[in-house]
């Protein structure tokens, strides 16, 4: 695993151990980023779920200002930590050590709006619909923003979850990358 494009290109990755975390393989990482944009000029992104933190370091990567990091995992936590350490973006980053629901209870607390999201939940757990549904009921998105949805290829997402619509989607074997595009009172974003 490594950072593929950008300021920390060719930067090797560490795992979580064990078998709890399924992370983004390099295929499904470069993918994605063809899909929403190859580079970014500033924002702020969420990478909940965030396991190594590959995708969160990726956005950094490709010039998001500032990400981030939520997983409910100590060992996971702790692996984002050095992640960020090897790539020296420690500055650029948060990481915080909770489950989803209270993560996105407490942002809606600060002055926040996300450009990106990335939600990887573990394949058990698909909630993802419903935590869409939070991030803008609580104002946490920017007009615009893209939520990248990594899930079960057997697991199916509506075309359009409120204001978040389906711009892309594509399956590599068991995985499947849902691509939104937040368009406020459905007005369409370029």
């Amino acid at each position: 695993m490594r950072v593929i494009a950008g300021e920390f290109k060719g930067r090797a990755l560490a795992a979580v151990p064990g078998k709890g975390t399924r992370p983004t393989t390099d295929k499904v990482k470069e993918s994605i980023f063809s899909m929403i944009g190859p580079y970014f000029s500033g924002g702020i992104a969420l990478d909940l779920y965030a396991g190594t933190g590959g995708l969160g370091i990726e956005a950094l990567s490709r010039g998001v200002e500032r990400v981030i990091f939520v997983d409910a995992d100590a060992k996971a936590v702790s692996v984002i930590k050095g992640n960020l350490e090897k790539v020296q973006a420690t500055d650029k980053a948060e990481v915080y050590r909770n489950d989803a629901a209270r993560a996105l209870k407490a942002l809606t607390k600060r002055d926040v709006k996300f450009s990106v999201v990335f939600l990887d939940p573990p394949y058990a757990y698909q909630k993802i619909a419903a935590e869409m549904a939070i991030l803008q009921d609580t104002g946490l998105l920017a007009d615009g923003c893209w939520i990248v949805a990594e899930h079960d290829a057997e697991f199916k997402l509506g075309a359009q979850i409120a204001d978040c619509v389906l711009q892309k989607q594509a399956t590599y074997g068991d995985t499947t990358i849902s691509i939104y595009r937040y368009e406020p009172k459905g007005e369409a974003q370029e």
